[in-house]
């Protein structure tokens, strides 16, 4: 009985998630699964055309990319990336702006790269939601995939 009562209240939060929730997540899925395939055109496909990215690495340095050399670093590389929430973010909605928030693995080729917290802006447009600025830290220690 505890069994499928745990099994319920893990779904609540699914059952919970509005319409604009639902479709604010498949977004940034979406740019997950650009980045699993090489594709810029499906990672952009996601983006305003003017999104940036903007994140500090594991040395503490500050970067800052326009998504279009970003993507385009991906679909150009031989690497297999794989990037996941390691738990159910948060997304926050409010009228035409939304935020997604949680924390991530990065792994490449199959291996440990980093992990971290990824918070994804995005804005409702006529076209619907889009991503218009990513910002992660990318941390080298404390992360899901290193116990793997």
């Amino acid at each position: 009985m505890r069994a499928i009562l745990a099994g319920l209240l893990m779904l609540f939060p699914l059952v919970a998630q509005t319409a604009d929730e639902k479709e604010i997540v498949a977004v940034v899925q979406k740019v997950f699964a650009g980045m699993a395939a090489n594709d810029s055109t499906m990672i952009l496909g996601a983006m305003t055309p003017d999104a940036h990215l903007y994140g500090v690495r594991p040395t503490g340095e500050p970067y800052s990319m326009p998504a279009t050399d970003w993507a385009g670093r991906l679909a150009a590389s031989k690497s297999k990336f794989d990037e996941h929430f390691t738990k159910t973010p948060t997304v926050t909605v409010h009228k035409t702006i939304a935020n997604v928030w949680g924390e991530y693995d990065f792994l490449r080729d199959g291996k440990f790269g980093h992990c971290g917290v990824d918070s994804f802006n995005l804005i409702k447009t006529a076209s619907g939601w889009k991503v218009a600025a990513i910002f992660d830290t990318e941390e080298s220690t404390g992360c899901a995939a290193q116990a793997k």
